[in-house]
């Protein structure tokens, strides 16, 4: 692995600000390195804010523009102040067009239609795709066709945008990409659990991935059309239909009709544990099984994949950086029955792979 780790209202007109004063800004603060990849951001919610912050370290990769209908100011103090991560420990301010998070320059705009958006001006690498919008190869494109030369979702995506797991096909990515997915937090997790534990052999896995509430529940009881992520998501554990099965059938054919999954919420801002009910071909054993994970953690998955025998609650993966932590002592085995725990951060680790993601991409360029 190379590394983990001015508008009150919306304008009609194509950009918030204008692309000529953005240019002029970065002519005068900015020298272009042809080392450095140049990244967009398109929706600055939780993944897409949490990654921004993160871009802000990170050596090589720099940050050029964001862009959400979101009040300037409101997105500013959000970037700021994180109720899961804590304050950036920067100052965050928004002036004439641009966040000011520190020494750094951003150019933000507040553009609905992504077309509209001046990303071949600023000579965008990547575009980062957090809206969730735009997660089809037509959507997606519409960045291509601004200017941007790649596309990363921040989710799985539809069926023609190419499904890449870091860690576990990487290596299909090629110059000519333009649009990938990283898939999503649970399908981080699970791909490389169940990649490993059919080198025993598996007849069949049931997944429960016990997550902490999202955005797309509600606070308090509300309608929608899946009748329970209507419930107010502080107050119960909730059960809800995810489409994580479909996605590791899609990576692992040989595992087509043995995987099902289910994601039940809990009252919990941060963090998950992974539930993994696995029917193997051969018998085996704890010991057995966890010397896989443990190998596995040491050599060919170090930075994605770890292993723990401590006493995990989820409030101690906050901030992890790996797809999933296998709970050695919590595993077990009846017959050919195994019980697998794994505990992930949904945002940090994700957004980890993310990092990866941008790292790995960045030789083509």
């Amino acid at each position: 692995m190379e590394n983990t780790f001015v508008c009150k209202k919306p304008r009609k007109g194509p950009f918030c600000i204008y692309t000529a004063h953005i240019l002029l800004l970065f002519d005068i603060c900015h020298s272009f390195n042809s080392l450095t990849m140049r990244i967009a951001v398109n929706g600055m919610g939780r993944i897409g804010r949490l990654l921004s912050r993160r871009l802000l370290e990170q050596e090589g990769l720099e940050l050029v523009a964001v862009n959400d209908i979101m009040d300037t100011d409101n997105l500013a103090y959000l970037l700021r102040y994180d109720s899961v991560y804590g304050t950036l420990p920067l100052p965050v301010v928004y002036r004439e067009g641009m966040l000011l998070a520190g020494t750094q320059k951003i150019a933000v705009f507040r553009q609905e239609d992504p077309s509209r958006l001046p990303w071949k001006e600023l000579q965008i690498d990547i575009v980062i795709e957090c809206t969730g919008q735009f997660s089809s190869q037509e959507g997606a494109g519409i960045h291509l066709a601004a200017g941007a030369k790649k596309v990363l979702l921040s989710t799985t995506g539809s069926p023609d945008i190419p499904l890449l797991i870091y860690g576990f096909n990487q290596h299909v990515l090629n110059e000519s990409s333009t649009i990938i997915s990283p898939g999503g937090c649970m399908t981080n997790c699970a791909t490389h659990i169940l990649y490993l534990l059919n080198s025993i052999g598996i007849e069949s896995a049931h997944l429960n991935i016990l997550h902490s509430y999202t955005s797309r529940q509600e606070l308090v009881d509300a309608p929608h059309k899946q009748f329970r992520r209507g419930r107010a998501a502080a107050e119960s554990i909730i059960p809800v239909e995810i489409d994580l099965a479909v996605s590791l059938e899609r990576l692992m054919p040989p595992l087509q009709q043995r995987i099902a999954a289910v994601s039940t919420r809990v009252p919990v801002a941060n963090g998950a544990m992974a539930d993994f009910t696995v029917q193997l071909k051969t018998r085996t054993s704890a010991p057995e099984i966890n010397s896989l994970f443990r190998k596995a953690a040491s050599d060919e998955y170090a930075g994605i994949l770890d292993y723990s025998e401590e006493a995990l609650v989820s409030l101690d993966i906050k901030g992890n950086t790996h797809s999933c932590v296998i709970d050695g002592g919590l595993t077990s085995v009846v017959g050919n029955q195994v019980k697998l725990i794994a505990w992930f951060d949904n945002e940090y680790g994700y957004t980890s792979r993310m990092i990866d993601w941008l790292y790995y991409w960045k030789k083509f360029l």
